[in-house]
């Protein structure tokens, strides 16, 4: 359903939502033609993450970009917030399109739902690619590890109650203050609007739910993972994109594929690559997906 903008948007999207797998995702959509691209945000993120990037995009292809369930203007009533029913609910969603396979982006933590997505529902998936990413099995749990320079923040977000007690009232505080300016993004690439943006969604009444449902399925669900990699591992192409992290992405997704991925680092680039460099994000996205769509578009109808 195509509806009205309920905050900040950019004049190349429209909005619309979907009831799929027992919740409302809301999502937005650009370009009329080419092959569909599905972008998926991290935290403390939205589809407005993606903001600059959809415009680049959608001079050549069909572009989608979701708001997780418990995230942005999705719903965040009370249920399952794991890896598994965000994938279950993206499986539908792409269902619901009806514009056949995507190429899927996921980034951050979103990284275990668009991989599981790729997983069990790999006639859905194009191509994936996985930005500033890890995957619980393969060295995402070392993300909560202090000991280890991870972040103190997972393991509040994650304790029953803490989020609550730490975070809530105090959301800008936390995402302004600390959270963009520790993983290396500063204005003009993340200017206060936008953070204003972002604050209001994660403001909401539980509307830190998405996030730690994600957090903890990435702190629990390794042993899981791993055995759903071994016996299947992808065989769509992938792209791993790393910046702040380096090669901890192409590390992660490597080891979950069939075959060489794709990689890319770029140099001087925070953690929140969609905002901080869309249009070296972009370029390397269209390079990748032009040469694998080159095939289809060739092939006689």
């Amino acid at each position: 359903m195509t509806t009205q903008p309920t905050a900040a948007t950019i004049a190349e999207v429209e909005h619309h939502t979907a009831e799929v797998n027992g919740t409302t995702l809301h999502y937005v959509s650009a370009g009329d033609s080419g092959s569909p691209i599905l972008l998926v945000h991290g935290f403390p993120e939205s589809w407005w993450a993606f903001r600059k990037l959809i415009p680049l995009l959608a001079q050549h292809h069909r572009v989608y970009a979701v708001d997780l369930r418990g995230f942005g203007d999705s719903s965040n009533a009370e249920g399952d917030y794991s890896t598994a029913t965000s994938a279950e609910d993206l499986h539908q969603l792409i269902g619901d399109l009806a514009v056949g396979p995507m190429h899927v982006l996921g980034q951050d933590i979103s990284g275990g739902v668009v991989y599981r997505l790729a997983a069990t529902h790999p006639e859905d998936v194009l191509s994936l690619t996985a930005v500033e990413t890890g995957l619980a099995g393969f060295g995402a749990e070392m993300l909560a590890d202090v000991t280890k320079g991870g972040a103190w923040y997972i393991g509040a977000l994650v304790t029953p109650g803490i989020a609550q007690l730490l975070f809530a009232g105090r959301e800008h505080e936390f995402i302004a203050g600390h959270l963009y300016p520790s993983y290396g993004a500063v204005a003009p690439a993340v200017t206060e609007a936008d953070t204003t943006e972002f604050v209001r969604t994660y403001a909401r009444p539980e509307g830190l739910r998405g996030a730690v449902g994600l957090y903890r399925s990435m702190l629990s669900e390794g042993e899981e993972m791993r055995a759903l990699a071994a016996p299947r591992p992808l065989s769509m192409p992938v792209l791993a994109i790393g910046s702040f992290g380096g090669p901890f992405t192409a590390s992660a997704l490597q080891q979950v594929s069939a075959k060489e991925i794709s990689t890319t680092e770029l140099a001087g680039v925070g953690h929140y690559v969609a905002q901080e460099a869309p249009h070296q994000l972009a370029e390397s996205m269209l390079a990748f997906l032009g040469h694998l769509d080159a095939p289809i578009e060739a092939t006689p109808a």
